[in-house]
């Protein structure tokens, strides 16, 4: 696999198939970065102008070039694949990078697709990715039970005193190698007393999610901070029972961050579990 390289649902684009299909990328529009959102209010009577915050847009994608097939049926049959890829639901697009990226798209206009011979047709294909990021292919995932303390001091004492106590810090270490922050999904799993999870940040910031309810054994609890979702058990919404005093905790690009698990009973079987990407403008 030469050259530029992407794979939008089960295509391959830039390779040459098992069938022989040579399908050849001469274009990606838009994977170099989104717009941007801002809007700026002229001061009156001064210079200048107050700047609002400054998000970015969905990110559209064009995908181009052309298809060689070794016969007609194939070239209708790779066209015909190619639409299927270009899905009306969520699809993965990866572009083979050194670093491999991915966004989630879906098709945002109509893909166009044309003969040039019996066995050579062009195409471009619009997607559009409703997150900006840019994340890694690989799937980053931490988990620990509750912080607990073992060992220590026996009694009754016998001198000289000997202290062997071992501390389970019950806290998961996230690296976000991009450079745009990510946001994680935390899960917890029961029986476990009002979990609260603290996310702490290098400069000493601490941000909180402070559950208000038990989970009972066999529950789970899925705090999803980009969607800002919680869900019990994988379809009822808890998100009234969450406290999030200082913000939804993210891990900023190029940074490390450490979740604590945390609850006032201690149990051994609980755990929570994180899982992230690292993210790309």
């Amino acid at each position: 696999m030469d050259g530029l390289s992407a794979t939008l649902g089960a295509v391959t684009l830039g390779a040459v198939d098992a069938s022989g299909v040579d399908w050849r990328l001469m274009t990606l529009e838009g994977w170099d970065s989104p717009d941007s959102r801002s809007e700026f209010t002229d001061r009156e009577a001064d210079h200048g102008a107050w700047a609002s915050p400054v998000y970015l847009s969905s990110r559209p994608i064009t995908l181009a070039g052309t298809i060689l097939a070794p016969s007609q049926a194939l070239l209708e049959a790779a066209m015909d694949q190619l639409r299927t890829a270009a899905g009306l639901t969520d699809t993965l697009l990866t572009v083979w990078e050194t670093t491999p990226k991915q966004s989630v798209v879906r098709r945002s206009g109509k893909p166009l697709l044309q003969y040039l011979t019996d066995t050579k047709a062009s195409y471009s294909v619009l997607v559009t990715a409703a997150d900006p990021r840019r994340y890694s292919t690989t799937l980053n995932t931490g988990t620990t039970a509750l912080p607990s303390v073992s060992g220590g001091l026996t009694f009754p004492i016998t001198f000289p005193i000997t202290f062997s106590a071992t501390a389970v810090a019950g806290s998961i270490t996230a690296v976000n190698a991009g450079t745009i922050d990510t946001r994680p999904v935390l899960t917890i799993t029961g029986p476990v007393v009002a979990p609260s999870i603290s996310a702490l940040y290098p400069d000493g910031t601490v941000r909180q999610l402070i559950y208000s309810l038990d989970l009972a054994s066999g529950d789970t609890l899925t705090i999803d901070t980009d969607a800002r979702t919680v869900l019990l058990n994988g379809s009822v919404s808890r998100r009234r029972f969450l406290s999030v005093p200082a913000g939804w905790p993210t891990i900023p690009a190029g940074a490390t961050v450490t979740y604590q698990f945390q609850s006032s009973t201690y149990n051994a079987i609980p755990r929570l579990t994180a899982t992230w990407r690292s993210a790309w403008m």
